[in-house]
């Protein structure tokens, strides 16, 4: 942790954790069954949203995918030495509905693991099922059953939603672990759980403070109110330049281990975890830079613009496959 002052700010700083499940973790026969599902409903995903985005949900997928990315390196603390940080899905499902938070969650995650090496490549379908398909999910569930309702009941129930998609990321998680012979069931699971009902309260406040400002300045992006003719491309730009200003911030992220790196310490499985077959930005660094808070800022900055380019490519690509459908048949509240 370094203030502004510091006149090594730039040149030397402990690194966030970034902790998705790396390769060692799990066996081969769990990665590749998560590997199935997660191709399954991706490809659901991707039936049910050929030609059915609009003008509007392309860019909006560009700038979920930044400002999730961003959201992503900031790890806040918890209890006992531990942090968590947003995994995002409950938001993306709320904004963009099911099926495209589904695409822009499995842009985010198997870009963390491609680029950054965060997350192993074997297990990268857990990943994409654990914290990018089964948040969204949840948050949409729970979100679409009351859209229609009061702000405050709408937020109160996105915070119970982001919640609940945090421990059903982490009870996912257990489960794997068990079934790889990682962790006894009756060891991890209530390890799991008992961090990330913590880690939780701050995946909800997150995402109820950023519905809560969409609502008050841009409500229509929820595809709750009539669609306003203004802005324009502003909110894109306004999108794009509030992740770059969130990955600012991430020198001032948690070092202390998040959860699942806990749960692996206190358990003693960490050593199982193997590192990635090769480097490209290792650990949010920029080889050449070192761990350094420049280093980090750069690697997040590179990483929140290929995943919106990523984003909204996709979705381009999906536009044109078909002719377009109406905007209210996008699956969104």
């Amino acid at each position: 942790m370094f203030s502004p002052i510091d006149p090594n700010f730039f040149w030397a700083r402990a690194l966030p954790p970034a902790m998705h499940i790396p390769d060692g973790f799990l066996s081969v026969a769990v990665s590749m069954v998560l590997w199935l599902a997660t191709i399954v409903l991706l490809a659901v995903a991707v039936r049910k949203t050929q030609g059915q985005l609009g003008e509007r949900q392309i860019p909006l997928m560009g700038v979920m995918a930044a400002f999730i990315f961003a959201g992503q390196m900031i790890n806040f603390p918890v209890a006992g030495g531990t942090s968590g940080h947003l995994l995002g899905g409950a938001l993306a499902a709320i904004v963009l509905g099911p099926w495209a938070g589904m695409i822009v969650m499995a842009a985010v995650i198997g870009l963390q693991g491609l680029l950054f090496q965060d997350g192993g490549l074997l297990v990268m379908g857990a990943n994409i099922f654990n914290m990018g398909l089964l948040t969204v999910l949840i948050g949409f569930g729970l979100y679409r059953s009351v859209a229609s309702r009061s702000q405050g009941v709408r937020l109160a129930v996105a915070g119970v939603a982001a919640w609940l998609s945090v421990m059903a990321g982490a009870f996912s998680t257990a489960l794997q672990l068990w079934l790889s012979d990682t962790s006894p069931l009756a060891v991890v699971m209530p390890a799991m759980m008992g961090i990330h009902a913590l880690i939780g309260i701050g995946e909800a406040l997150i995402t109820v403070a950023a519905i809560a400002f969409i609502l008050r300045v841009r409500p229509d992006l929820l595809g709750t109110e009539k669609v306003k003719a203004q802005g324009g491309w502003g909110w894109v730009a306004a999108g794009l330049a509030l992740s770059l200003a969130v990955i600012l911030l991430s020198p001032w992220a948690s070092a202390n281990p998040d959860g699942l790196e806990r749960v692996a310490e206190d358990i003693g499985f960490i050593q199982q975890g193997l590192n990635a077959p090769y480097q490209v930005l290792p650990g949010y660094t920029v080889p050449g830079l070192g761990e350094s808070a420049l280093s980090t800022i750069i690697a997040g900055a590179i990483g929140a613009l290929v995943v919106a380019g990523l984003a909204v490519g996709v979705g381009r690509l999906l536009k044109n496959q078909s002719p377009a459908a109406p905007a209210s048949e996008t699956g969104q509240p």
